[in-house]
């Protein structure tokens, strides 16, 4: 039975209070960034005045944006740890249109900078020095100059915001509300209603039945309604293919890349290099036909567990695994993981009404907290040490940049944290000497390394596929979309569409189909991390004084620039290389193992 909120001890809750007080002083706060934000509509028209406005302008609208997250992070937190209560129902709409009328208020700033030479914001600079303080901020918007459009039409796009999150919207609502799930029966041949949150446990489950039930079960209902996901996920490339249009990009991918100043072959190069270590990803399939006994392996098997290992570790035990291996990287961070704990910066335990899954969050004014659904399992402590990583990069950014630089691109997001799930594979290896536990480990890595590298680059494919169909005119009807994915299913996995006829409509069910180009990311940050890790357990004192280094940077450099202080080349196949070479090493140990006991 899951407990209701109030019942959680309050050692498992994170501490929102850090943030707000109370709700009252939050609602003082909103009211007052909402009347800061009119005042705020005086400036249009003044930026490029002189050195002082641009300043001056430039620092009112971060202070207004730094104001606008922390009252969005507070309200978002609380209505994640109860989804239920309507207080942060309400609160939630309230920061999201908040955040929506900062973006309309501020809609002038980039086409008014985009007014002045560099000419003259040079002489700027050499009559205020403290315009320097934002040179890499200037140096950004210099970049964009080419894609910014008039203020009117920039207030335009800002003010139809909402409108063109339609087809995302209508997706969340449809799949997470008004989705209904057959019942299924369980093992123990009881009657479930499948969802979304239930899913992967069948998935996961040693009964081959109840993995094909399942399955069948879920994709009957993508099945039914496939034609109304077509449709938003067409719309939803519409709208991207038409926001790179009127920016003057030459493709939607070419916008979402830019945003991070990263070139499109290095997408490129992440597609063409798991392709071509493709016959790897089929060497595992293989050996989990033979590990389960099967010659008929379906997509429904693909997550069934290899080893009957039963690895545990209760959050106290997670808790001090997390700091002795987290303790490589030195007194400094392992200080601010022990606060973390200390000081409630997490939300353990799934309670009623809670969000599912795990994050890491906050803002530059709050600790870096973190949300967890506890289950004392191996993969629930290698959410912990994943989650940790966000927290700990925000953590070190934030303390070491002003707020201007004081985020990460979404480029780099998932570097500091997959770079702690290698590191803590390489501790339990290290540590484990029976085989069954090594097995299980061991198999931990490549599911994990099966679900980022290869699954999410798949997605890339199918992504970057579906936005260049839609601007060369194609339809995207669930028959054209039904077609490209089972074609590249049957690629990755060698197991043809008629003998697996469900995996066809997996493209409805995925969220980040809907995020612009945000997956590849997954796979080119687990591939870096890879890299990272090995240098900080094998390298040198410098190797982890670069690494801490890059979780200092922040946005205060382009984010090819940042990981390259870490000391990896992402414009290389050479750490995508790398990243597979371990892969197969801990793929031939498996095989050894599973030879060595029949």
């Amino acid at each position: 039975m899951v407990k209701k909120r109030e019942a959680i001890d309050e050692k498992y809750q994170w501490d929102l209070t850090t943030i707000f007080a109370t709700d009252e002083v939050f609602e003082v706060e909103l009211a007052d960034v909402l009347a800061a934000l009119e005042d705020a509509r005086a400036l249009a028209g003044t930026l490029t005045e002189s050195a002082k406005n641009l300043l001056a302008v430039t620092e009112t609208e971060l202070a207004l944006m730094q104001r606008v997250e922390k009252l969005y992070v507070y309200a978002s937190m609380k209505h994640d740890q109860d989804t239920t209560v309507s207080r942060y129902q309400e609160y939630q709409a309230k920061v999201t249109a908040l955040s929506a009328k900062f973006s309309e208020v501020f809609a002038f700033y980039e086409p008014e900078f985009m007014t002045l030479s560099q000419e003259i914001f040079a002489q700027f600079v050499i009559d205020l020095p403290k315009l320097q303080t934002y040179g890499h901020f200037f140096e950004q918007l210099f970049d964009r100059k080419a894609h910014v459009l008039s203020s009117a039409e920039e207030a335009l796009l800002a003010g139809a915001s909402e409108i063109f999150g339609a087809g995302a919207e209508t997706f969340e609502i449809l799949d997470n509300a008004d989705i209904i799930f057959p019942t299924i029966r369980d093992a123990q041949g009881q009657k479930v209603q499948l969802s979304h949150g239930n899913y992967i446990s069948f998935m996961e489950s040693s009964n081959r039945e109840v993995r094909k039930a399942a399955y069948q079960a879920l994709y009957s209902i993508y099945e039914q309604y496939q034609h109304t996901y077509a449709k938003t996920l067409q719309t939803n490339v519409k709208v991207h293919n038409f926001t790179a249009k009127t920016r003057h990009y030459h493709s939607a991918r070419e916008a979402a890349l830019s945003s991070n100043h990263i070139p499109e072959t290095v997408y490129d190069t992440l597609v063409q290099a798991v392709n071509d270590h493709l016959p790897l990803l089929h060497r595992y399939i293989k050996l989990r036909t033979d590990i389960l006994k099967i010659d008929d392996l379906k997509m429904y098997d693909v997550y069934a567990p290899l080893s009957t290992t039963d690895y545990k570790f209760t959050y106290e035990a997670a808790v001090e695994k997390t700091q002795d291996t987290l303790a490589i990287f030195g007194p400094d961070y392992l200080n601010k993981v022990k606060r973390s704990f200390k000081e409630n910066w997490i939300d353990v335990q799934e309670n009623k009404g809670k969000r599912s899954g795990a994050y890491s969050g906050g803002s530059y004014d709050t600790n870096a907290f973190m949300l967890l659904n506890w289950q004392d399992t191996l993969d629930n402590l290698f959410t912990l040490v994943h989650e940790m990583g966000h927290s700990m990069h925000s953590s070190f950014t934030r303390e070491s940049q002003p707020y201007v630089y004081g985020d990460y691109s979404i480029f780099l997001a998932e570097i500091a944290s997959t770079t702690n799930e290698n590191i803590l594979t390489e501790t339990l290896l290290h540590d484990v000497e029976d085989d069954a536990t090594r097995f299980a480990v061991l198999n931990h890595f490549l599911d994990g390394f099966r679900g980022t590298v290869f699954r999410q680059t798949q997605f890339a494919e199918f992504e970057h596929a579906i936005h260049e169909a839609d601007a060369a005119g194609t339809v995207l009807t669930s028959e054209f979309l039904n077609q490209l994915y089972a074609e590249l299913n049957e690629k990755y996995y060698g197991l043809t569409a008629s003998d697996n006829p469900e995996i066809q409509y997996e493209w409805a069910r995925i969220p980040h189909f809907y995020y612009n180009y945000y997956v590849f990311q997954y796979a080119t940050g687990f591939a870096a991390a890879s890299a990272l890790a090995d240098k900080i357990v094998n390298g040198t004192a410098q190797d982890k004084a670069n690494y801490l280094t890059y979780l200092r940077a922040g946005a205060s450099d382009y984010p090819l620039d940042v990981i390259a202080k870490a000391g990896v080349d992402m414009t290389s196949a050479d750490y995508l290389n790398a990243a597979f070479a371990v892969f197969e090493k801990r793929l031939t140990e498996l095989e050894t193992l599973v030879a060595k006991h029949g």
